[in-house]
Protein backbone atom coordinates (compact mmCIF):
# COMPACT_ATOMS: atom_id res chain seq x y z
CA UNK A 1 0.00 0.00 0.00
CA UNK A 2 1.38 3.39 -0.99
CA UNK A 3 1.48 6.33 1.39
CA UNK A 4 -1.44 8.59 0.45
CA UNK A 5 -2.22 10.53 3.65
CA UNK A 6 -0.19 11.17 6.81
CA UNK A 7 -0.10 13.68 9.63
CA UNK A 8 2.24 15.42 12.04
CA UNK A 9 1.07 16.78 15.40
CA UNK A 10 3.25 19.32 17.17
CA UNK A 11 3.25 21.40 20.35
CA UNK A 12 3.61 25.17 20.30
CA UNK A 13 2.75 28.02 22.69
CA UNK A 14 -0.66 29.52 21.98
CA UNK A 15 -1.65 27.01 19.30
CA UNK A 16 -5.14 25.51 19.07
CA UNK A 17 -5.87 22.17 17.38
CA UNK A 18 -9.03 23.53 15.76
CA UNK A 19 -7.38 26.66 14.34
CA UNK A 20 -3.76 25.78 13.67
CA UNK A 21 -4.07 23.22 10.92
CA UNK A 22 -2.32 23.16 7.56
CA UNK A 23 -2.69 20.76 4.65
CA UNK A 24 -0.26 20.21 1.80
CA UNK A 25 -1.17 18.03 -1.16
CA UNK A 26 0.35 16.62 -4.29
CA UNK A 27 -1.26 14.29 -6.81
CA UNK A 28 0.14 11.33 -4.85
CA UNK A 29 -0.06 12.32 -1.19
CA UNK A 30 -1.76 14.52 1.38
CA UNK A 31 -0.03 15.82 4.54
CA UNK A 32 -1.79 17.44 7.48
CA UNK A 33 -0.11 19.19 10.38
CA UNK A 34 -1.85 20.23 13.57
CA UNK A 35 -0.56 22.43 16.38
CA UNK A 36 -1.56 21.90 20.00
CA UNK A 37 -0.96 24.17 23.00
CA UNK A 38 2.08 22.92 24.92
CA UNK A 39 0.15 22.67 28.20
CA UNK A 40 -2.68 20.66 26.63
CA UNK A 41 -0.85 17.55 25.42
CA UNK A 42 -3.84 15.35 26.28
CA UNK A 43 -5.69 16.81 23.26
CA UNK A 44 -3.46 14.69 21.04
CA UNK A 45 -5.62 11.63 21.75
CA UNK A 46 -8.79 13.15 20.29
CA UNK A 47 -6.88 14.71 17.40
CA UNK A 48 -5.35 11.33 16.55
CA UNK A 49 -8.74 9.59 16.69
CA UNK A 50 -10.14 12.20 14.30
CA UNK A 51 -7.20 11.72 11.93
CA UNK A 52 -7.69 7.94 11.90
CA UNK A 53 -11.37 8.48 11.08
CA UNK A 54 -10.29 10.72 8.16
CA UNK A 55 -8.13 7.95 6.74
CA UNK A 56 -4.65 9.00 7.83
CA UNK A 57 -2.22 6.09 7.40
CA UNK A 58 0.41 7.18 9.93
CA UNK A 59 0.98 9.93 12.50
CA UNK A 60 4.23 11.44 13.70
CA UNK A 61 4.33 13.35 16.99
CA UNK A 62 6.85 16.07 17.77
CA UNK A 63 9.54 15.23 20.29
CA UNK A 64 7.81 17.29 22.97
CA UNK A 65 5.27 14.50 23.41
CA UNK A 66 7.92 11.90 24.24
CA UNK A 67 7.54 8.13 24.19
CA UNK A 68 4.78 8.07 26.81
CA UNK A 69 2.37 9.94 24.55
CA UNK A 70 3.29 7.81 21.54
CA UNK A 71 2.19 4.79 23.57
CA UNK A 72 -0.97 6.52 24.85
CA UNK A 73 -2.04 7.56 21.36
CA UNK A 74 -1.30 4.13 19.90
CA UNK A 75 -3.36 2.51 22.64
CA UNK A 76 -6.22 5.02 22.23
CA UNK A 77 -6.55 4.17 18.53
CA UNK A 78 -6.14 0.44 19.18
CA UNK A 79 -2.99 0.30 17.05
CA UNK A 80 -5.00 1.10 13.91
CA UNK A 81 -2.06 2.90 12.30
CA UNK A 82 1.63 3.48 13.15
CA UNK A 83 2.38 6.28 15.62
CA UNK A 84 5.95 7.55 15.69
CA UNK A 85 7.94 10.42 17.08
CA UNK A 86 10.53 12.94 15.99
CA UNK A 87 13.36 13.39 18.49
CA UNK A 88 16.53 15.42 18.89
CA UNK A 89 19.86 13.86 19.72
CA UNK A 90 21.72 14.49 22.98
CA UNK A 91 23.73 17.37 21.51
CA UNK A 92 20.51 19.35 21.01
CA UNK A 93 18.96 18.82 24.44
CA UNK A 94 20.52 21.79 26.22
CA UNK A 95 19.71 24.30 23.44
CA UNK A 96 16.14 22.93 23.20
CA UNK A 97 15.63 23.29 26.95
CA UNK A 98 16.87 26.88 26.76
CA UNK A 99 14.42 27.65 23.94
CA UNK A 100 11.51 26.05 25.78
CA UNK A 101 12.27 27.68 29.15
CA UNK A 102 9.67 30.43 29.68
CA UNK A 103 12.16 32.33 31.89
CA UNK A 104 14.64 32.67 29.00
CA UNK A 105 12.30 34.95 27.05
CA UNK A 106 12.33 37.62 29.76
Amino acid sequence: MALRYWAYIFLSPGFDAKQHVAVLESEQCRYKTIGIEMNKKEQVVEVAKQLVAEGVQMIELCGGFGPTWIAKVSEAINGAIPIGGVFYGPEARKPILEILNPESSK
